[in-house]
C-alpha cells in the first residue's frame, strides 16, 4: 500500500514523544529508588531511540482485545497501515511489546486474520525494556557487540545508531524473521552483519566480542557465548526455566573461559529460545489419575509462594526451578498440577478448607521439593536476586548465596 505523505512527520512527533516518556521515566528512576521505575537508561540509548523509525521494523503485529473469546482464549486482532494507519502508528510508538508471530508460523500480512490462542514467538519488544537491556549491559563506544535474537530488527537498529553498523552482528534462527529484520535494517541505512543461526551456538567459533546480549531466555548458559567472548568482556543474558520462572544475569567472562555475575533486579522476561521451550504435558487429567492411590498430606506452603503477582513470587519461581528443573505447572479449575515429564512424577495441590493439600506421585516428590526450598529461601530472610551470584565453570551454572545452599542449573552440552 501506499503510506500517507505526512508519515514521517506522524512518526516523527510520535517517536518525539515515546522517548519523552522514557526519559521522564528515567528521571523518576534516579529521584526515587523505590519504584519500580528504578532501572535508568543511559542518555546515549534515549538519544538513539530519537532516531531509529520503529514503524519501519513492525509493519503487521498483533495486539490484545479487550475480552477473551468464550472459551477464555486471548483474542488477538491484525494490525497493520492499512487496516487502521493511526491505531498502528500510535501503538507502534507506544511502550508495548508488539506481537509479530505466533506459533512459528508467518502471518499472510496482506489478509491477516483475527486469531484465538497461541503461543507467540517472535515480537518488538517494549522499547524501555530494549533500552534497559543495553543499558544494562554496559556498553561504550567502540564495544563489539553480538545480540542473540534479532526478531524484527528494532533493537539491533538502536546497536547501529549507537555503536555504528560495523560493530553490531546479530543472529537469529528463524529464517523469514530475518529476512524481515534485515529488509527493514537496510532499509532505513543500517548494515549490520547479519547471520541465521541457533543462538545457542552465537556466531561464529572464532569470533570474540566485548558484549554478548540475548534477546531471549535460555535454561541454562550457552558455553559458546562466553567462548565468544573476550576476556573481561561481558554477557548479559535472559534465564527462565519450564515453571516460567525469570531472571537476568550479567556475566563477566575470565580468560580461563569461566564467567560470574549477579543476577540483575526486576520482574522482566523474554520469550524462551525455541530449543529451550518446554516440551508438551499432554492431559494433566491422565498424570493426576495414577495419584488415587497416593494418600494426601497438608502442604507447608500454598502455590500462591510461587504464582503470586509479586516481585518475591517471580523470583521464587526462578530459584524453584533449581530444585525441580524438569517439572511444569498447569492449574486447572483451581487445581495446579506439577508434571515432570521426564521422570514421570506428578503432584497436585487442592484447596482444603483455608489450606491446601498435596498429592506426589512417581520417583520424584515434586512439591516437597519446591518446600524443601521455601523453607531454605525463608530461613535466609528471602533474599532479593540481587544478593545472588551466578558461577559458570567446568562444574556447570550455579546460583550462589551467603546463606543458602548452592543451587544447580540445568547444564548444556558443549
Amino acid at each position: 500500500m501506499t503510506l500517507p505523505p505526512d508519515l514521517h512527520t506522524d512518526a516523527g512527533a510520535l517517536r518525539a514523544a515515546m522517548v519523552k516518556g522514557l526519559a521522564g521515566a528515567t528521571a523518576d528512576a534516579d529521584a526515587d529508588a523505590d519504584t519500580d521505575a528504578r532501572f535508568p537508561v543511559h542518555s546515549a540509548w534515549l538519544a538513539a531511540a530519537e532516531k531509529v523509525p520503529r514503524h519501519a521494523f513492525v509493519p503487521g503485529f498483533y495486539l490484545p482485545a479487550d475480552e477473551p473469546d468464550a472459551q477464555g482464549l486471548t483474542v488477538w486482532e491484525p494490525v497493520t497501515a492499512k487496516l487502521d494507519y493511526g491505531r498502528w502508528l500510535a501503538a507502534a510508538y507506544s511502550d508495548a511489546t508488539l506481537i509479530t508471530q505466533f506459533d512459528g508460523e508467518e502471518t499472510d500480512w496482506e489478509r491477516p486474520a483475527v486469531r484465538r490462542g497461541g503461543a507467540p514467538t517472535s515480537s518488538s519488544t517494549l522499547p524501555s525494556l530494549v533500552l534497559r537491556m543495553w543499558s544494562d549491559a554496559d556498553v561504550v563506544e567502540g564495544h563489539t557487540v553480538l545480540e542473540v535474537g534479532t526478531g524484527t530488527g528494532y533493537s539491533t537498529a538502536l546497536a547501529c545508531e549507537r555503536l555504528g553498523s560495523s560493530h553490531v552482528s546479530s543472529v537469529e534462527v528463524d529464517a523469514v524473521r530475518l529476512e524481515g529484520a534485515a529488509a527493514a535494517l537496510y532499509g532505513c541505512g543500517y548494515t549490520p552483519t547479519l547471520a541465521r543461526a541457533n543462538g545457542l551456538y552465537g556466531y561464529w567459533p572464532e569470533a570474540w566480542f566485548d558484549r554478548i546480549v540475548a534477546a531471549c531466555s535460555f535454561r541454562s548458559v550457552p558455553p559458546a557465548l562466553l567462548s565468544q567472548t573476550r576476556p573481561g568482556g561481558k554477557v548479559l543474558l535472559p534465564l527462565s526455566g519450564w515453571l516460567y520462572g525469570n531472571a537476568r544475569v550479567l556475566l563477566t567472562v575470565a580468560g580461563d573461559g569461566t564467567a560470574e555475575g549477579p543476577l540483575l533486579p526486576g520482574t522482566v522476561s523474554f520469550m524462551p529460545a525455541r530449543t529451550h521451550a518446554a516440551p508438551a504435558y499432554g492431559n494433566p487429567s491422565d498424570w493426576a489419575a495414577g495419584l488415587h492411590e497416593e494418600p494426601p498430606r497438608s502442604a507447608r506452603h500454598a502455590p500462591e509462594r510461587l504464582t503470586a503477582a509479586t516481585e518475591e513470587a517471580f523470583h521464587l519461581r526462578f530459584l524453584a526451578q533449581s530444585a525441580v528443573p524438569d517439572a511444569q505447572m498447569v492449574t486447572i479449575d483451581g487445581v495446579p498440577h506439577l508434571i515432570d515429564v521426564v521422570s514421570g512424577s506428578v503432584a497436585t495441590l487442592t484447596p482444603d478448607s483455608g489450606t491446601w493439600s498435596v498429592r506426589e506421585g512417581g520417583p520424584l516428590k515434586l512439591w516437597s521439593r519446591i518446600e524443601d526450598l521455601i523453607d531454605a529461601f525463608d530461613a535466609a530472610g528471602r533474599p532479593g536476586p540481587e544478593t545472588f551470584t551466578l558461577r559458570v565453570d567446568d562444574d556447570g551454572p550455579r546460583l550462589l548465596h551467603a546463606r543458602l545452599p548452592r543451587l544447580r542449573l540445568p547444564q548444556q552440552a558443549r
